[in-house]
């Protein structure tokens, strides 16, 4: 009886192991096992950042990077091509270097601006001035002649360079309070000052440089420690260069005490009219319904302050990385899965607006958009952006993602639409379901995003890795989901800021002729 008893419990067991093998999906099995026994990140990542370096639309880099992602996704065997969108204004950075001659001799930390125009070899001499408290319009133009010859600090002095959470860990609470509190006066002196010249921070750059100035001098604090936020430059003849926080500090406390520090810029780049814009689209056909399409999304440009690593080089990581494993363990999906790199995201999600305006049967075929942006964590929050119907399916896709990977994942559904901010957006307005796979901060907003500390060595690669299965397998599903997904929209919410209802966005133009002054 008990040899008995126990051949029915080992006839048991085999029975339960061998259907739960079976309940295991083969394809979901080695798009993990591919990722994490064959991860080809940390090489890409290192190709990308590091050979390629920033890709700021418009430059030489921006177009070997499309090149390359075109020569990577065939060397894996799945076709991929670049499409022209535009053209826009011509650049390459050259040389960099910001001395300060007078009242001593020191190097600073800094940069030119992307777009700044050129210096020559020698560079520019000059005394630095600061701009003068006004009280209206016609004070402010009274003064500009004093900004001939000169060159000029825009931005506001940071009364400290300590991010508020060291205040917060070491200061006492009344002398936290009390910085934030003269902080908050001196940024509304500030805004108020700048708005009584008449001007912006657009316009007013241009009115110094017509007014004679031979330089701008700017410092945008990224409220973290050794972080600037690196954009354009609107002067059309004259540098403009971003100082690091320690540096412009010191040098705006020298013009107030009378000392008149002098430096000499050095910063070369070369115009070379308009060049050609492009985004990068591969694609693995789909077998039985090719014209219904999953869609990979990551907008492939940057801003240079830094190499572009978590704004967006992991966001296009985690795609590249999703379709190399897709071709290998899912290489006739049913449906088309394509893939996005766009490029001049960053001046307005030009590259997906084109693409949507541009490939209205692809929109019309779209199952599902997945787009990841904003930084090297794993994704953390998905929402249904306001498709009525989007937990029906997206929730049974979710599903079938190992536990240890959305068990980090809060969703919200239906959710609402994006009107901008990152490529989804694009798609959403078209009416096509669209989801954003938004990351864990790791800092970004403050120490990455926009900064000249967005380099290789802040990429978080286990996340990174966590993100790229997320996707393939979000990818498998939509492919292999019985039935086309629903596009109905839900009623969207009264607005906080409003008090009126929400409406769907508008599909929008994108800007094919830019960076022209």
């Amino acid at each position: 009886m008990i040899r008995k008893t126990s051949l029915l419990i080992t006839l048991f067991l085999i029975s339960s192991v061998s259907l739960l093998a079976q309940d295991k999906d083969a394809v979901i099995e080695a798009i993990i096992e591919e990722a994490n026994e064959n991860s080809q990140l940390e090489t890409l990542g290192h190709q990308l950042m590091d050979g390629i370096g920033p890709r700021l639309v418009g430059t030489p880099q921006m177009k070997n990077a499309h090149n390359w992602a075109v020569a990577k996704y065939e060397s894996w065997g799945i076709p991929a091509r670049n499409e022209q969108w535009g053209e826009w204004k011509g650049w390459e950075r050259g040389i960099s270097h910001i001395d300060m001659v007078h009242p001593r001799i020191q190097s600073l930390r800094g940069t030119q601006l992307a777009w700044s125009p050129s210096t020559s070899k020698k560079g520019v001499t000059a005394e630095l001035v600061i701009l003068p408290t006004v009280s209206d319009s016609l004070e402010f133009v009274n003064w500009l002649p004093n900004v001939k010859g000169k060159l000029v600090m825009i931005s506001m002095p940071q009364p400290t360079g300590r991010p508020d959470y060291n205040w917060e860990e070491f200061a006492t609470e009344k002398s936290f309070e009390k910085m934030k509190k003269e902080r908050d006066e001196q940024n509304d002196a500030w805004n108020q000052n700048i708005r009584n010249t008449g001007l912006n921070r657009r316009s007013l750059p241009i009115a110094l440089e017509e007014a004679g100035a031979v330089g701008i001098v700017a410092s945008y604090w990224s409220r973290g420690f050794g972080v600037n936020k690196i954009f354009g430059a609107y002067t059309k003849e004259i540098p403009t260069v971003d100082l690091e926080l320690e540096d412009y500090g010191m040098l705006y406390r020298l013009v107030e005490s009378g000392q008149k520090p002098e430096l000499r810029i050095v910063a070369e780049s070369k115009e070379m009219g308009k060049v050609p814009t492009f985004n990068t689209i591969a694609e693995i056909k789909g077998s039985e319904k090719p014209d219904e399409y999953v869609i990979l999304s990551a907008h492939f440009d940057s801003w240079d302050g830094g190499t572009g690593a978590t704004d967006n080089g992991t966001g296009t990581l985690v795609m590249m990385e999703a379709m190399r494993i897709l071709k290998k363990a899912y290489p006739n999906p049913k449906r088309t899965i394509l893939v996005g790199h766009w490029g001049s995201e960053e001046q307005g999600l030009n590259g997906s607006r084109a693409f949507v305006e541009d490939n209205p049967e692809i929109v019309n075929g779209v199952q599902a958009v997945f787009n990841q942006d904003n930084g090297t964590g794993r994704v953390v929050r998905i929402s249904g952006g306001g498709f009525l119907d989007s937990y029906d399916y997206l929730g049974k896709w979710l599903h079938e993602v190992p536990r240890e990977i959305t068990s980090e994942i809060e969703t919200t559904f239906p959710g609402t639409p994006a009107s901008g901010g990152s490529d989804y957006a694009s798609f959403q307005a078209a009416g096509a379901p669209a989801f954003s796979l938004s990351s864990l901060s790791w800092s970004y907003w403050n120490y990455t995003w926009h900064t000249n500390r967005d380099t290789y060595d802040k990429i978080v690669f286990d996340d990174v890795r966590n993100n790229a299965i997320l996707t393939a397998i979000l990818a498998y599903m939509a492919s292999e989901h019985p039935e086309k997904t629903s596009r109905e929209k839900a009623v969207l919410p009264i607005s906080n800021r409003t008090g009126e209802q929400l409406e769907w966005p508008t599909p929008r133009s994108p800007e094919r002729d830019g960076g022209q002054n």
